[in-house]
């Protein structure tokens, strides 16, 4: 690392933020911390996330800068080939009942960065641990694996009843607060166990008790109940919850003399990590494949199943069970793209993905025939329309399925992926296992623009090369935290 110290660095996450309503709610002045941010620095209103554009997927590629290819955190419910069961890591409380409160606990707190993660990819917090002059702190947050070794709190009768249930310890950053799980120091702030709407308040306070201590160079603020108030409400009622969670990042610069003052010690990021489209209508995904021995969430029958459906919001996977599936992968195909509201079909054709929809198909992999807007190159062979694709001067362009080939080769190349890939119309969601969507709410996870294109604003550091013409990723976020450092 340099002699020079650099500033402090906040990594704000805000879930599911809409960058449409991000910038009415710093019109409307709901969001001063945003605009002073904003107003210092640089406002992106199109950063692509994974897909698919599910939470656990992107908190992955936020905190180690790769796709799921590489950090091998495929969906919000996947099927593990090596367990021969599902993982569910809390799509509702219905869902999580139906595969077992205990296991899905387990699942998400623990396994998602102790056994899941890809022990092959480093997180930000690793990164700056081993520098060991960035001393690091986070939030709750699903991906938070660091080399500090952290017990369960002894703080609450839940956390006590936890640690005799659970029995175990965790990697973490130096400063881990995960709901009131994990706390690595004692303070006033109380989450409630983390439940929705709680998550942002003890997020704001914990960030403020460790700006007034001086206990960081490097935090992951997550603030996470913009989601829930979007599931629930529509993203069209996200300027209330914006607002409230601009209102505990303003607490966190108070905390450091108000923001002016803040902002001049402090460098700023603050991002979605996906968005949110609207919601009217359900897709029947179980019904199609009642022909099939389909394994049910028990795990009943596992010795005899032939398909493992994993529903995830906006997306959904299909795991083949059978030990030789070349015949059946046809017609899981021809079923799937049949099922309404389904609008993309993906799965593996030898060494090429084939996407297949309404308009068409096409076939593509890793080539020298075109480039897309960030410069790989790709062979493509189909029709272009399967993705309203075009090609200008050399270059594959997909306004309405953002950065499709990259997102969807990382997706189809992850080793836990499904044998299929499904991206739901606009509009639509696949309910979860405990049959459970959000009609009438907001919902994401599809390959479309519209729940993968989230705000990203910064302030104080640099933009990375190549990202002064826009094309910006999810992906991108972390090559700029540690190069702030200096320690990649």
């Amino acid at each position: 690392m340099s002699d020079a110290r650099p500033p402090k660095l906040v990594l704000t996450v805000i879930d599911g933020m809409k960058p449409t309503m991000v910038q009415r709610a710093m019109k409307s002045g709901s969001a001063p911390a945003l605009s002073a941010i904003a107003q210092r620095g640089r406002y992106v209103p199109d950063c692509v996330a994974a897909f698919p554009s599910v939470t656990p997927v992107c908190a992955a590629t936020i905190a180690t800068g790769r796709l799921q290819d590489e950090h091998e955190i495929p969906s919000m419910n996947w099927y593990s080939r090596a367990e021969q069961r599902y993982v569910e890591y809390g799509s509702s409380f219905q869902a999580s009942r139906r595969f077992g409160l205990n296991r899905q606990l387990v699942d998400t707190i623990f396994n998602m960065n102790a056994t899941h993660l890809s022990p092959d990819v480093a997180t930000i917090f690793e990164t700056l641990d081993d520098a060991e002059a960035v001393r690091t702190a986070c939030t709750t947050y699903l991906i938070y694996r660091g080399r500090h070794e952290h017990e369960i709190s002894r703080d609450f009768a839940l956390t006590r009843a936890a640690s005799s249930l659970f029995k175990r310890s965790t990697l973490g950053p130096r400063e881990l607060f995960y709901a009131d799980i994990f706390a690595s120091r004692k303070t006033t702030c109380w989450s409630r166990m983390g439940i929705p709407g709680m998550r942002d308040q003890h997020a704001g306070c914990v960030g403020a008790h460790l700006v007034e201590h001086d206990l960081f160079d490097f935090l992951l603020l997550s603030l996470p109940d913009n989601d829930a108030h979007s599931h629930k409400h529509g993203p069209h009622a996200q300027i209330q919850s914006i607002a409230t969670a601009d209102a505990e990042l303003w607490r966190v610069m108070e905390a450091g003399g108000g923001a002016d003052a803040f902002l001049d010690e402090h460098a700023m990021i603050v991002m979605a990590d996906h968005s949110h489209s609207h919601i009217e209508r359900t897709i029947d995904l179980t019904g199609p494949f009642a022909d099939w021995r389909v394994l049910p969430p028990s795990g009943a029958g596992a010795r005899l199943a032939e398909l493992a459906l994993c529903p995830a919001q906006r997306s959904a996977m299909i795991y083949l069970l059978m030990e030789s599936h070349e015949q059946a992968l046809a017609g899981v195909v021809a079923t799937a793209r049949a099922i309404e509201g389904i609008d993309l079909v993906m799965w593996r054709d030898g060494e090429r993905v084939r996407i297949g929809g309404l308009r068409g198909e096409l076939s593509f992999a890793p080539g020298d025939e075109v480039a897309d807007p960030r410069g790989r190159r790709w062979s493509v062979d189909g029709e272009l329309d399967t993705l309203l694709a075009t090609i200008e001067d050399g270059v594959l362009h997909c306004e309405h399925y953002p950065d499709a080939l990259a997102r969807v080769w990382a997706a189809m190349s992850c080793p836990t992926s499904g044998d299929v890939l499904l991206s739901a119309e606009p509009a639509f969601e696949f309910p979860d296992w405990g049959n459970r969507a959000h009609v009438r709410g907001g919902s994401h996870g599809s390959l479309h623009r519209v729940d993968s294109l989230g705000a990203l604003l910064f302030c104080g550091l640099p933009e990375p090369p190549g990202r002064a013409d826009g094309n910006w990723s999810i992906a991108d976020i972390a090559p700029m935290v540690v190069g702030h450092f200096g320690a990649a």
